[in-house]
């Protein structure tokens, strides 16, 4: 079922102030992006705004179950065709911690299955680690017993060696000069990215799809993580490196969120949501929306979702959604409507 958003919102009164605040003060902010520049692999922009092709379908299931949640969301979206094809799914393993602060199994499972049974020619999981080493978190994490149930392989990304990686550099891009991204990720052609809801304390403000993206760069013998860490611009660079590449689906695992604090620990809240969609500005967006509802810290509450840099400057690279309007939030019962229904205010706002 497909509803335009409305303006409606359960906390205006408490984020109205800053939120105005903020949206005044971004409005003369936005710039288009430069001329382009090399890049291997790179996703094709968005349709032109107002086109009906821009608009960014993303399925919302109420669900307490991570299976399920994950099953109805693929059975609404009716995503690419897989069969036959190589399939890499990138988790959110920057440490091992208990979900959200990393990607819970039974989601990874759900989607490994979802894959094999519509005839995958392949499987992989992918990803690299940080600050916990990434075989330790393989390890604590039984993602290689995991991935010999599907005969899937486990990547590795630290392991990829001078020839493992390609290089990036955005039009405008605010890294020094552009990074490189991991080939498996830039050159599979069925990509499935699996993020949590989560705020991030240390500079990103929030985890979720766009930030995901942030395990294809390596950390190991280079200066990457360091020059993003200490930039003023990390969020926008954030947003740079989904330039590499373009996902065939995003799952949001939103069972339960950190409200404050992350990405490895802080406070939760249970909102039993799932999102599934191709668009990681759009994902993001709705999850924004959801720890709106939920009530979350400053950073979140008191600042319009399209005014957050990572999104922003992922709709000036032409990578996904630029405003509430150009989005169209799907469910497929009366449960998940009833909630998309309370956060679709937000992404007016």
């Amino acid at each position: 079922m497909t509803i335009v958003p409305k303006k409606q919102m359960t906390r205006r009164d408490f984020i109205s102030q800053g939120g105005a605040l903020a949206l005044a003060l971004s409005a003369g902010a936005a710039s288009g992006p430069e001329a382009t520049a090399g890049g291997s692999s790179r996703p094709a922009p968005m349709p032109g705004p107002g086109s009906e092709a821009a608009k960014s379908r993303v399925i919302l299931v109420q669900a307490a179950d991570r299976t399920d949640g994950v099953k109805r969301c693929l059975e609404l979206f009716k995503v690419n065709p897989i069969a036959g094809k190589n399939v890499l799914v990138k988790p959110n393993f920057n440490t091992s911690d208990e979900t959200p602060g990393s990607t819970h199994n039974d989601t990874l499972r759900a989607l490994l299955d979802w894959a094999r049974d519509r005839g995958a020619k392949s499987l992989a999981i992918g990803d690299r680690s940080g600050p916990e080493p990434t075989d330790q978190v393989l390890q604590r994490k039984k993602i290689p017993e995991l991935a010999a149930l599907y005969e899937a392989k486990v990547l590795n990304f630290d392991a990829l060696g001078a020839d493992g990686y390609v290089k990036v550099t955005p039009p405008g891009s605010h890294w020094k000069d552009g990074f490189l991204a991991a080939k498996p990720v830039v050159e599979t052609e069925y990509v499935i990215s699996t993020c949590c809801l989560k705020t991030h304390q240390f500079g990103g403000i929030f985890s979720m799809s766009l930030k995901n993206s942030v395990g294809i760069v390596p950390r190991q013998d280079y200066g990457y993580m360091r020059e993003l860490h200490s930039s003023p611009d990390q969020r926008k660079m954030i947003a740079e490196i989904n330039f590499a590449y373009k996902p065939a689906l995003v799952v949001l695992d939103g069972l339960e969120a950190f409200v404050d604090a992350g990405p490895m620990t802080g406070p939760r809240k249970t909102a039993n949501v799932f999102l599934a969609g191709t668009d990681r500005a759009a994902i993001d967006a709705v999850g924004l929306a959801v720890l709106m509802h939920l009530g979350s810290n400053k950073a979140i509450m008191l600042t319009p979702i399209f005014a957050q840099e990572q999104i922003a400057r992922a709709a000036e690279l032409g990578l996904g959604a630029a405003s509430g309007a150009d989005i169209v939030i799907e469910t497929g019962d009366k449960a998940s409507e009833a909630y998309a229904e309370k956060i679709r205010g937000f992404l007016n706002y």
